[in-house]
């Protein structure tokens, strides 16, 4: 998993990265918030972020107030990591928009237990994404569906959008998921009865 970290000391960021890495995750490094904040915005950013409190430029509270501001269906899962213990202090950085709160100096086996909580948690992301873009797309079906059908009045062909004019099953096939049984309704089948038994019977008197 990609993991983007943020951490203005050299030999925590490192220890840091390390620990990730050794966990097999793929590890973005940024020094402060500033640049933080600017790979958060990059067309690939990670899912998750792991922020220390403390930073230059642009602290770990601000960029997790910027990131929880951000137009997205996926937002990044934000561990906030930081030497403060205090409730009221968790309560800032929680209310500031992080999902979780790591103590420093932390053990590395928590560290992992909560990365793959948030990993669990984008991955229920990800699928509650992937279907409402299913319905979304459903929904759109449905709407081709819907309005003025021009249709012709003799032999029921549709004009699609392009000019052609196409079948009626033919259509609907095309602008949604239904499937067609063939068969006769009475009418139909009383007018193909008279019109084979009149066949038969001119067949008979020549």
């Amino acid at each position: 998993m990609k993991i983007l970290i943020a951490e203005d000391d050299n030999t925590s960021r490192t220890m840091l990265e390390a620990v990730l890495q050794k966990f097999g995750h793929d590890v973005i490094k940024t020094c402060d918030g500033a640049e933080a904040w600017q790979a958060i915005q990059g067309p690939d950013a990670p899912r998750m972020v792991i922020l220390d409190w403390s930073m230059p430029e642009i602290d770990g509270l601000e960029l997790c107030r910027r990131i929880r501001t951000m137009t997205t269906d996926q937002p990044p899962f934000i561990i906030m990591l930081t030497s403060r213990d205090s409730r009221k202090e968790i309560v800032i950085g929680l209310d500031a928009g992080a999902d979780d709160y790591l103590i420093k100096p932390y053990d590395p086996e928590e560290l992992r237990a909560r990365v793959n909580v948030g990993r669990r948690m984008i991955e229920i992301q990800c699928r509650l994404a992937d279907r409402i873009r299913e319905r979304d797309e459903a929904l759109e079906q449905i709407k081709t569906l819907r309005g003025i059908i021009p249709i012709c009045a003799c032999c029921k062909k549709i004009r699609d959008d392009k000019g052609y004019w196409n079948q009626v099953e033919v259509y609907v096939s095309q602008h949604s998921d239904a499937e067609f049984s063939h068969g006769l309704c009475p009418e139909c089948f009383e007018k193909a009865y008279n019109e084979v038994k009149g066949m038969a019977m001119d067949k008979a008197t020549h």
